[in-house]
């Protein structure tokens, strides 16, 4: 399995008792999607190895407790600390204005008269409002994510249309690298 057709599904944070059980700290808004995994795989030194779940519980909201098949201390030792990711496929498919992240790089956003605002070259989620980052010519773009905003999603032509305020795209310009 490449990395490339994967979704990063979470991390394997600690021990959980003496059993070899580990805790999975899932880094998604819908744990619930994930009541029944059969397998795993997990990143170690660059590759996806996969690993059979023999049981599962929740530890708390978005963090399970779950023990592989055939587990030894040296499989438990090996995957601690380890990145988590499961096939894209696995993924329900989205419909109308909702998208994943991940499908969406290289997407362009246009506004709502159709002037493009540029090119997603990636997205952040790790602040508390989540946003595009787009190419423009030689500058970046920061364009938040505000589900109100967005007004169409074309997946066949690749392009987000959204109604983004007056002057947006100047108060969020940052220089390129190269600028600075």
């Amino acid at each position: 399995m490449r990395k490339e057709d994967c979704y990063f599904l979470g991390k394997i944070t600690r021990r959980h008792g003496l059993q070899g059980n580990v805790f999975l700290k899932l880094d998604t808004d819908q744990p619930e999607m994930y009541n029944k995994l059969e397998s795993i795989f997990v990143d170690i030194n660059g590759l996806l190895v996969p690993f059979f779940i023999a049981k599962q519980s929740w530890s708390k909201g978005d963090t399970l407790i779950i023990s592989f098949r055939n587990s030894t201390e040296a499989l438990v030792d090996q995957v601690l600390s380890k990145d988590v990711y499961l096939p894209l496929s696995t993924l329900p498919k989205l419909t109308g204005n909702k998208f994943y992240y991940h499908e969406v790089i290289g997407f362009e956003i246009r506004e709502a008269d159709g002037k493009s605002c540029g090119v997603i070259e990636s997205v952040n989620d790790q602040t508390a409002q989540h946003y595009f980052l787009l190419k423009l010519a030689d500058k970046q773009v920061i364009v938040p994510i505000i589900k109100d905003w967005i007004l169409e999603l074309n997946r066949e032509e690749k392009y987000i249309k959204m109604d983004l305020p007056e002057g947006l795209m100047d108060v969020f310009l940052v220089p390129s690298k190269k600028d600075e």
